[in-house]
């Protein structure tokens, strides 16, 4: 899933830096525990000038599909260069 997200940001954002970090170990005990919660650290030049909501929309927006089918949880932060 990691390199699926990865592959996503990639093709949609071109982020001059990205992390991807599975954290479903941090979640025991919650719902869906150690399944589908990502971080995501993303710098990309598509993000100059955009508010942060937007920034947000736009990741969800290249992860479509995922949402729904392996991502439960995703933290961002999203940055313009």
């Amino acid at each position: 899933m990691v390199e699926q997200i990865r592959q996503r940001l990639t093709g949609a954002l071109a982020p001059v830096e990205l992390e991807v970090l599975d954290e479903g170990h941090k979640h025991a005990g919650h719902a869906n525990a150690g399944k589908g919660h990502f971080h995501v650290r993303i710098v990309s030049p598509a993000f100059a000038g955009v508010l942060p909501i937007k920034r947000h929309r736009m990741v969800y927006a290249a992860l479509e599909g995922l949402m729904d089918g392996g991502i439960h949880a995703l933290s961002m932060d999203a940055k313009a260069p």
